[in-house]
């Protein structure tokens, strides 16, 4: 059994999330690099450029790379031989967010309340944090920050088993059609199909997670990926909306067994910020 004491894990956390803010994913950075000499609109490559250069700033002088810090996702893996001292995991994980708010001057983008009194909560907290337990003695914690503007723009539908793999592939083509520049493209786009209602939106959402590029280990799936990436850019949203041909970086999905009767597919847009990061502890 190996101990891991409760402030580490905020320590870990705190630097996890002002990192995430402030350094946007390499793996995108290079694939918007690559998409300029190809955005057919001389517009969408000058929208391009400015996004390597917001990258560029945001990094340097340690700044939020976006004003909407975004909602603070974690998903924690936990070694089934792991004993966490000192305190709870999950009073952890948000004194880091806590803290990392605070001391990394990141905006506060949390309400109490949905409805009746939408009054800020003041640092970002409470995350939420989807656990898995596993084999082993580590704890892996990935990180998202996810904007408003694009998670108001992702959608889940129940449709019919009948409906196959087209009425699929329109529903997902038509969230991203309609999320527009409201999301702040080019996207990510990541889509749960399976599962049962609730579940197969956070595997749209843990979809996100994975690198650009990186297909499902089922060939059969990762073709689904490419026809959709491939569609995607043929709608014409383009970089932030003003028409061209980068209007997603990737789709990427994850599947689940499913009931008989069900066919649930969820689609969660991230902006072109993509902001995630993982450690290990």
């Amino acid at each position: 059994m190996r101990e891991i004491d409760a402030s580490l894990i905020t320590e870990k956390v705190k630097q996890l999330v002002m990192d995430t803010e402030y350094f946007i994913p390499q793996d995108f950075i290079n694939t918007i690099e690559k998409a300029i000499p190809k955005e057919e609109s001389p517009m969408g490559q000058e929208i391009l450029k400015t996004i390597l250069d917001n990258a560029k700033v945001a990094a340097e002088e340690k700044v939020a790379y976006c004003q909407d810090t975004g909602y603070p996702v974690f998903f924690v893996d936990i070694g089934q031989d792991v004993h966490i001292k000192g305190g709870h995991i999950t009073d952890a994980i948000n004194e880091g967010v806590r803290q990392a708010t605070k001391e990394g001057y990141l905006r506060a983008s949390l309400a109490y309340d949905p409805i009746i009194d939408r009054k800020n909560t003041g640092d970002n907290t409470p995350a939420l944090i989807y656990y898995n337990i596993v084999p082993g003695d580590k704890i892996k914690i990935k990180f998202a920050a996810k904007g408003g503007g694009s998670e108001n723009q992702s959608k889940q539908k129940m449709l019919k088993p009948a409906d196959g793999w087209e009425g699929v592939k329109e529903f997902i083509l038509c969230c991203i059609a309609n999320a527009g520049p409201n999301a702040c493209p080019p996207f990510t786009v990541g889509v749960g199909i399976g599962g049962t209602f609730d579940y197969s939106t956070v595997l749209a959402k843990k979809a996100l997670f994975r690198h650009i590029g990186e297909r499902h280990p089922d060939p059969r799936i990762a073709k689904l990926e490419e026809e959709l990436i491939e569609e995607a850019n043929k709608l014409g949203v383009g970089p932030l909306g003003f028409g061209g041909s980068t209007t997603a970086v990737d789709v990427k999905i994850e599947v689940a067994p499913v009931h008989i009767a069900s066919l649930p597919v969820a689609v969660n847009i991230q902006c072109h910020a993509a902001r995630h990061k993982e450690i290990e502890i």
